[in-house]
């Protein structure tokens, strides 16, 4: 590393650390992003087949929806701590 690099790393502990984070939330938002498209998606398919069946695939799908999401927050907590 040069020198001007390992100065401004001096000047700026966090920012490489900031950047890395951003980049591993961005990638551990994808996880719960197809995670709730393949929920939903089997509510459709099975709401298709068995109509009246509507209303439990609806409850567990929300139930569901809201696990995955926590997780997605939980990275987004996580990003946060690493840049703070």
């Amino acid at each position: 590393m040069s020198a001007i690099v390992l100065a401004q790393e001096a000047a700026n502990p966090g920012m490489t650390d900031a950047g890395l984070a951003a980049i591993g939330y961005g990638l551990a938002a994808i996880g719960p992003a197809l995670g709730v498209g393949m929920i939903f998606s089997a509510v459709i398919n099975g709401t298709a087949r068995q109509p009246e069946a509507r209303g439990v695939l609806l409850g567990l799908a929300w139930t569901t929806f809201a696990i995955v999401e926590v997780l997605a927050l939980l990275g987004f907590v996580v990003f946060f701590l690493a840049t703070g």
